[in-house]
């Protein structure tokens, strides 16, 4: 039983070298590329423009009102 455990635990001290020294190799280039960020969805209410025409909508619609009272 002893035998079988010191296999083992060989085994895996050969393979976490044999991927350490692996690795090494590649290089810093090696490193996993992060995917491009798709463009991020603007809420209507976080949306400088949204807002602005919305002012500026309610301005105009303040200053001319429609109803036909002058």
């Amino acid at each position: 039983m002893l035998k079988v455990l010191f296999v083992l635990i060989l085994a895996a001290v050969a393979i976490y070298l044999l991927v350490r020294m692996a690795q090494e190799r590649r290089g810093p280039s090696a490193a996993p590329r992060r995917r491009p960020q798709p463009p991020r969805i603007v809420a209507p209410d976080d949306d400088e423009d949204f807002l602005r025409d919305l002012d500026r909508k309610r301005r105009r619609k303040h200053r001319d009102p429609e109803d036909g009272q002058e």
